[in-house]
Order: C-alpha cells, then structure tokens, then sequence
C-alpha cells in the first residue's frame, strides 16, 4: 500500500457531492496524495479549477460501465470515496475492483438491498484480499451508527454491560436529503417490482446479519407519544437503513450490544397539540417519492452551512439509570456534513486504522473504525460526540 501512487482518490468528483468531497479534501487536507476522477478529464479539470484546487491535481479518466478502468483506478489508491450512485446501478464493479487490488472502499450507500447482495458476494473475497470494504458512510448511517457504538461504550464503562433497549431521537434537523438518497430509494422500489423478496430484506431489521435473527423490534412506523421522553415521535425516514446498519456492527463487534439488543428511530416533535401536528405532517409527507431532488442538485452554499442536525441515543443501563448520548453536526446533513464524513472516513481507512485491527471484510463504520473516526470526525469535521446522562 505504500507504494501505491495515492492515498485517496475520489471517484464521481464531476458530481455534486462528489465536487463538495473534493473540495474539502483540497482545502483541508492539501498535503495528502488523492486525485479526481470521473468519466470526463475535460469536466474534472472544469470542476478542479471551480474549486481551487491547485492545477497539478491528477486527474483520472474511469467508468462504472468499463471494469479495466476500475482496475487500473483501484490499483493506483490505498483508498477510493465513491459518491455515484444509485449504487444498485452503478456500485459493484468498483467494489469488485477495489476487493481484487486489495484497496480499501467507502461509499454513502444506503441500499438495503444492494448491501445484502454485496455482503453475500464479497465479504469472503474481501477477508481474503485484504479490502476494506466500508458502507454507509454520510448521513446514513455515521453519526446514528457511531452514536449508538458512543452510548454502549460508555454504559459498559460504567456498569460493565451494554444497554439492551436504545432509542435513537433527532431531536433537530435543518437541511434536505440529497438527490442520491432519492435516486436510490426509486430503484430499490423498481427492483422490489421485479423481485418480491426485496420487501422482506426491506422489512426485516437484521437482513445485512446474515445467519442471526435476533428479537423483535419496535416498528417505528406511526405517530406515538413517548411517556419517557415527553414528545410525540414521527417516523423518520432515514431510519430502514440505520438500523440496518446498527444491527450490523452489533454483529461484527461480537453483540457487544447483546444479542438481545433493540432500538427504533423516530423524530422527536415536542409536546401538546403542537408536537402532535407536527409528528403528523412528517407521517404524511411524502415528498421524497413524489417530489424527489434531483441527482446533481442541491442546496446553495449558504443553504449547507447553516443546515445542521442534533440526534441522541437514550436508554436505561443495568444499574436502572438513564445514559444519552448525542451527536451534533454542523452544515446540513445531506451535503455539507455527509461530504466531510465520507472524507475523513476514507482519510481514517488510509491513515489510521491498521490492518491487523481492521482487516479484509465488508464493513459499517462501528466495527470498522470506531474511536478513531469518532475522534477524526471531531477534530475535522464539526461533528460533536457526548454523553449527556
């Protein structure tokens, strides 16, 4: 790894999210080895000049549709961040290419069902290559995945046993889900068209632990008030996929978690008549399927910064006491926040987590990276981990 050309390079970085992961890596991290690349040199030399990276920033020509130049793009990095998507359309060859050279992978991948397959089909060739293959690493799922994996590892600190029963609560949120999050939710729901058992993985919170069925969750799927909480909660979108990924790296941690282990996700929306229109006109809102955003789209710069977001992750330990934690982040989720995660998380795979800790496998960042990225993510970017209670 050593001797590969790069540490990063960021593949998609002609699109939106793409161009913004691009641009941090430029601004924040100069002095890092990375390159662009894309399906067009004269579009990532467009997109280099927009975003004032220095002129002798490598530029590399590379499409999901021709594998040879996959091959050579994984050959050349110790790591690749990938922003194209829907992965489900356009994700596996790299992953097959990044699992063959032995280089590390992250992607803001929140397809239940194209990680199923993934998991079945690569985990194995991964262990053996070496690859890190690690999924989900914007908004979905990092700051829910590493904010349960905070709360556990501070339970067990103080009572020397995990929380069996965690909710985790977006307690505020300003900004938009991205196109891709849209993009990728219509084909899932295309796929599940054409192959009914789509729907099962889609309902069944432990369909990426392949082998485990553990309890019975909490759906999460309709307006409730919560006597512990005081607040009405709304389903929250994002939530299919968290838990997902939660119910994963409880897995691969061994079921640090327990193996009794439950947690739903909702949106918490205060008290009164107040918090229970408002949990309401979530449920209702169906504005990701019928008035999507569209790949390649998104939110000013203004729009970005002063987007933000505060979740936290509450439960009872075995001592009868009551732990949260929470994570906070500045910039909106869907773009400003997820595009430093994706970074850092690709920054923390090349630089910081060594392989005898972390080996070959197809990851969620709990397991993957942990403390490590918590501590990254921290110090570069804007996020905020603590232990309220």
């Amino acid at each position: 790894m050593a001797e590969r050309e790069f540490d990063i390079v960021v593949f998609g970085a002609t699109g939106f999210t793409g161009r913004l992961v691009a641009e941090y890596l430029a601004a924040e991290h100069a002095a890092i080895r990375w390159a662009m690349a894309g399906r067009s040199e004269a579009k990532l030399a467009e997109v280099r000049d927009l975003i004032g990276a220095p002129s002798d920033t490598p530029l590399l020509v590379a499409d999901s549709s021709d594998p040879a130049s996959l091959d050579a793009l994984a050959s050349k990095t110790r790591a690749v961040i990938t922003t194209v998507g829907p992965y489900q359309l356009f994700g596996e060859p790299l992953v097959a290419a990044c699992v063959k050279a032995g280089t590390d992978y992250v992607d803001l991948c929140g397809e239940p069902a194209w990680m199923h397959d993934i998991i079945a089909d690569y985990d194995k060739p991964a262990r053996e290559s070496g690859a890190r293959i690690v999924l989900s690493c914007g908004f979905d799922s990092i700051p829910f995945d590493l904010g349960v994996y905070h709360l556990q590892q501070a339970a067990i600190a103080r009572t020397g046993a995990p929380i069996s029963r965690v909710k985790g609560r977006v307690r505020k949120m300003k900004g938009t889900f991205s196109g891709g999050t849209a993009a990728s939710f219509a084909e899932t729901m295309k796929r599940a068209g054409k192959q009914p058992e789509i729907i099962d993985w889609l309902k069944d919170p432990f369909s990426l632990v392949p082998g485990f069925d553990g309890p019975e969750q909490p759906s999460g799927a309709r307006v409730v008030f919560e006597e512990d909480l005081n607040s009405w909660s709304a389903p929250f979108i994002m939530a299919t996929i968290n838990t997902k990924n939660i119910h994963r790296s409880n897995a691969l941690l061994d079921h640090r978690y327990g193996k009794d282990f439950t947690y739903d996700e909702m949106f918490l929306t205060g008290p009164g008549e107040q918090g229970e229109g408002f949990a309401k006109m979530i449920a209702n809102d169906k504005s990701m399927s019928e008035n999507p955003p569209k790949p390649g789209e998104g939110p000013s710069k203004e729009e970005r910064e002063t987007g933000f977001y505060d979740v936290m992750f509450t439960g009872l330990n075995t001592d009868g006491e009551r732990m949260t934690s929470s994570v906070s982040g500045q910039r909106d989720p869907g773009y400003g926040s997820t595009s430093r995660m994706i970074a850092e998380a690709g920054l923390c795979l090349a630089f910081d987590i060594d392989r005898d800790a972390t080996p070959g496998g197809v990851y969620t960042t709990a397991p993957a990276l942990g403390d490590t990225l918590i501590a990254r993510l921290q110090k570069h970017a804007g996020l905020t981990f603590a232990i309220e209670g």
